[in-house]
């Protein structure tokens, strides 16, 4: 039983085998709140790996899968199948998987970005799943409490009109050029299964998907520069873009994969008429806000100012306790098994959707276009 009482939700998992990242964090996620049973999985496209991958984790033999539509169907048809399905595999395998679960009436919960192009955004958006299967795209920085009392703090008006926002995400991981035996490296710089974006799609709509978060606004326009720094690199590793809102206020945007010396330095400044934020990811339990002409006050975690999005149900410990990166994805993790169970209407507008992951496939190509029309202005709706 989870935590809370709840009867476990179960769960199946596509790609996110042995040697995977992404997927070990997935399943720490899951784990952390109770709320989930690991029960199933196409865990890689290469049947012997799927295989030792789900011995590994505990499977029982008739629920390892070597391929996601074996196990839609499959899984569907069981009285004791998965209920949700967490879909960890390269960009380009996100919509097969998410199509198939969808219409087998299993909720998704699907790494982003979305898709590798926005035409299977599109069509991903118009499927009607079964049974009203539900869809939770995992933009995991969306789940520190610091960040739900940014996105509070702006509602309520305490920075009044939004004028600047500036976010950041650097790292230098793809500083040089990488060799096929990184998985990690070979995937993420390849054009057929990455998308049209590199870094873009990597790390920059996470740094996007955030600014719109806690902000609000609607992305009129972007103008960007997208570069490949490194030689023979087919897809971009360094990025910089403008951006206007609807409303006036302006953006920029940088996010590189070769900038020595930035482990993971997604950040967000934002400031308004009456005041300002700040917040780094790598120190997430804290932030700056300035009142305009009043010192500076540090914001905590859990603390005596916090916010009440802040210090209610997305503060896990008490202050001074640092919560981190694989709490903040447990944290989606959690409150969608909410929504699943029909109880989730306190997290209405938190939890990153379907249409979140289609602004953010536009997000990527209007960017792409304006690169390639030399920085021209390029409307998110044109594309």
């Amino acid at each position: 039983m989870a935590e809370n009482g709840a009867k476990r939700i179960r769960l199946g998992m596509v790609g996110g085998g042995t040697g995977a990242f992404i997927g070990y964090v997935h399943r720490v996620a899951a784990r952390i709140d109770g709320d989930y049973d690991l029960v199933a999985g196409a865990l890689s496209s290469r049947p012997e790996v799927a295989k030792e991958s789900g011995r590994n984790l505990g499977f029982a033999e008739d629920r390892i899968y070597t391929s996601y539509e074996e196990m839609a169907r499959a899984e569907a048809a069981r009285p004791d199948g998965i209920e949700a399905v967490a879909i960890v595999t390269p960009n380009h395998m996100h919509y097969g998987p998410a199509k198939a679960f969808l219409e087998a009436g299993i909720h998704v919960i699907c790494d982003k970005p979305i898709t590798s192009t926005i035409e299977d955004a599109r069509k991903l958006a118009e499927i009607k799943p079964k049974n009203g299967a539900k869809f939770l795209l995992t933009h995991n920085y969306t789940g520190y409490p610091l960040i739900r009392q940014a996105r509070e703090m702006i509602e309520s008006g305490r920075l009044g009109k939004i004028r600047v926002i500036q976010a950041e995400y650097p790292q230098d991981w793809l500083a040089e050029a990488t060799d096929d035996d990184n998985k990690q490296a070979a995937w993420r710089t390849d054009p057929a299964r990455s998308g049209a974006g590199g870094a873009i799609g990597d790390i920059g709509t996470h740094a996007y998907n955030l600014l719109r978060f806690v902000t609000g606004l609607k992305t009129d326009s972007v103008s960007a520069d997208l570069t490949s720094f490194v030689p023979g690199r087919k897809l971009d590793d360094n990025v910089h873009i403008m951006l206007r809102f609807e409303g006036g206020a302006k953006g920029m945007l940088w996010a590189s994969q070769v900038a020595v010396g930035c482990e993971n330095g997604l950040q967000l400044r934002i400031y308004g008429e009456k005041g300002g934020l700040e917040w780094r990811q790598d120190n997430p339990n804290y932030m700056w806000f300035t009142e305009f002409g009043k010192p500076k006050q540090l914001l905590t975690r859990g603390g005596a100012i916090s916010g009440n999005a802040a210090s209610t149900m997305n503060v896990r410990i008490p202050s001074g306790h640092p919560e981190g990166y694989l709490e903040a994805f447990a944290t989606l993790y959690s409150q969608f098994a909410a929504v699943i169970r029909g109880e989730g209407a306190a997290y209405e507008g938190l939890l990153p959707t379907l249409a979140d992951g289609v602004e953010g496939m536009q997000f990527i190509m209007a960017s792409v276009a304006s690169s390639q029309a030399d920085g021209k202005w390029t409307k998110l709706s044109a594309v």
